[in-house]
């Protein structure tokens, strides 16, 4: 960092004399060449002013005899902070670090806040069964799309906690999940318990405007947010507990809108849905399987290997022949079956084109599922629109 004073000029020492303050007598016998520059120390010179190190590259030292040239420092990688002016601050990690106060970053972080991926995949289920609900020729009402928007939001956010909480021993151990709140010790367990308790009074107290099926079907799926991180303890198959866990909402956007449930379509909407997550959460689970060997814990990644492209087209057919009979069974047009080779097609690439040894890869093909979920909303939309 430059200094904040400068020499405006150097002075040979002729001009020294001339000069009132300071005055300085020196022995012939103290005047000795410099035989390395590496001896010099400029701050012992008595009343000498701050070296800017950036501007000074060559002085005449007292005249003759000794002629010294003053190098610049050259700065280490250790040491290019210093480079910086004092008011620059890093970027920030996240849009969190200047949004919320210190205090509560720890909790957005503890609910993803930072990555909307999660609600994208709870909320799509809910906005399928809602868009085969709509009478045939209609538009899903636009509030209940927003409110179960809002309720999968918060579904989430209960389901993060509960799955940090229980999982931060593990979490610690894995190098994509360290740095969480309770694993990382920014958050107390204790802190993490209360915070969910307002969480889930907030959720059920937003599901009161809703009928009574609804809220006990949302209630209901609590059991299995709880359970579900039990099992990468027990079983190769968490993926199927989370499959239920996710796409819930299915049944409960359905009742909210006719009171009741139509076992002939919510069923196989569940059952695709279900399949549609063993897919894209076998390929997610790629990211971490190495360190989840070191950790003890089990995933469909880990007990497929190297046939998880086999099996996750399995996955992905099985969920798009679900959403037909769904289709088939709500009588819907053909524009549905239309988009959802479309749908069929991206399910495809993602699992052809993933590099499973690539966890950067393996979330991308993940994340890619925001978009399968919104061809297949456009597919039920055209097709109960024009039917």
């Amino acid at each position: 960092m430059a200094s904040s004073h400068s020499f405006s000029g150097i002075f040979p020492i002729s001009n020294f004399n001339h000069q009132p303050h300071p005055s300085i007598a020196l022995s012939k016998s103290s005047i000795k060449p410099a035989k390395s520059i590496s001896k010099i120390n400029p701050s012992s010179v008595e009343n000498s002013a701050t070296f800017n190190h950036s501007s000074i590259k060559d002085t005449r030292f007292l005249g003759r005899g000794c002629n010294l040239t003053y190098q610049a420092p050259r700065l280490s990688a250790s040491s290019k902070s210093l480079e910086q002016s004092e008011d620059e601050k890093p970027a920030s990690s996240s849009w969190i670090e200047s949004v919320f106060p210190e205090k509560a970053r720890p909790y957005a972080y503890l609910v993803r806040l930072d990555k909307p991926i999660g609600t994208l995949l709870i909320a799509w289920p809910c906005m399928w069964s809602l868009a085969f609900a709509a009478n045939p020729g209609s538009l899903p009402d636009v509030k209940m799309l927003a409110f179960f928007f809002l309720v999968s939001f918060l579904t989430r956010n209960i389901g993060c906690t509960i799955n940090d909480y229980l999982d931060k021993d593990f979490d610690a151990q894995v190098e994509r999940t360290k740095g969480r709140p309770l694993a990382s010790g920014s958050i107390t367990g204790f802190q993490a318990l209360r915070f969910l308790g307002i969480q889930l009074l907030i959720g059920y107290g937003v599901l009161l405007p809703v009928n009574e099926l609804s809220r006990l079907l949302w209630a209901s799926s609590l059991p299995l947010i709880f359970i579900y991180p039990l099992m990468k303890r027990i079983t190769y198959w968490p993926q199927a507990l989370l499959g239920l866990a996710m796409n819930w909402g299915v049944l409960c956007s359905w009742a909210a809108v006719k009171g009741s449930l139509d076992p002939t379509i919510v069923f196989p909407l569940l059952v695709g849905c279900f399949f549609w997550t063993l897919e894209y959460d076998t390929i997610y689970a790629h990211q971490d399987k190495k360190d989840d060997v070191k950790a003890g814990v089990k995933s469909t990644a880990l007990l497929l290997g190297e046939s998880t492209k086999l099996w996750s087209a399995s996955f992905g057919a099985a969920s798009i022949a679900c959403f037909a009979l769904a289709g088939l069974n709500a009588h819907i047009g053909w524009p549905f079956y239309a988009l959802l080779v479309a749908a069929s097609g991206h399910i495809a690439w993602q699992i052809w084109d993933v590099d499973l040894s690539n966890p950067a890869d393996s979330f991308r093909k993940f994340a890619s599922n925001k978009w399968f979920g919104g061809i297949v909303f456009s597919a039920i939309l055209f097709g109960r629109f024009l039917s």
